[in-house]
């Protein structure tokens, strides 16, 4: 077994693999660059809005989660695109279910947003 990074070594290195990560789904995928915009579009608007702590908290968590559960997905897309590019009904089925978490994410951050803003501005 080769050495393994230990200690401040290792977790430099993840911050490393870590930002390597962040540049791949800037560069590859659409849908995260524009959940990105969205995403800090969001932060600025709840940090700006009026709420209490635990409602900015909300907020923000969510859009973070949409930009996780993307993350995720992309992940499993480039997976599944490295096996085969051929059509397979197991390959469709974990990029269905990866779209459709993203989905969710979505939805649930769409819950949160209109929770919130209708608590505190109607």
């Amino acid at each position: 077994m080769a050495n393994q990074a230990t200690g401040l070594t290792r977790v430099i290195k993840a911050f490393g693999y870590s930002y390597k990560g962040l540049t791949a789904a800037w560069q590859h995928e659409a849908a995260f660059r524009q959940e990105l915009v969205a995403t800090v579009l969001a932060i600025i608007l709840a940090i700006w809005l009026d709420v209490g702590a635990i409602a900015r908290i909300l907020l923000i968590g969510s859009v973070v989660l949409v930009m996780i559960v993307e993350m995720l997905n992309s992940a499993i897309e480039a997976i599944v695109d490295r096996i085969g590019t051929e059509h397979h009904e197991l390959s469709g089925r974990a990029k269905d279910m990866g779209s459709a978490a993203v989905s969710l994410a979505i939805a649930l951050a769409l819950f949160v947003w209109v929770s919130v803003l209708w608590q505190y501005l109607v």
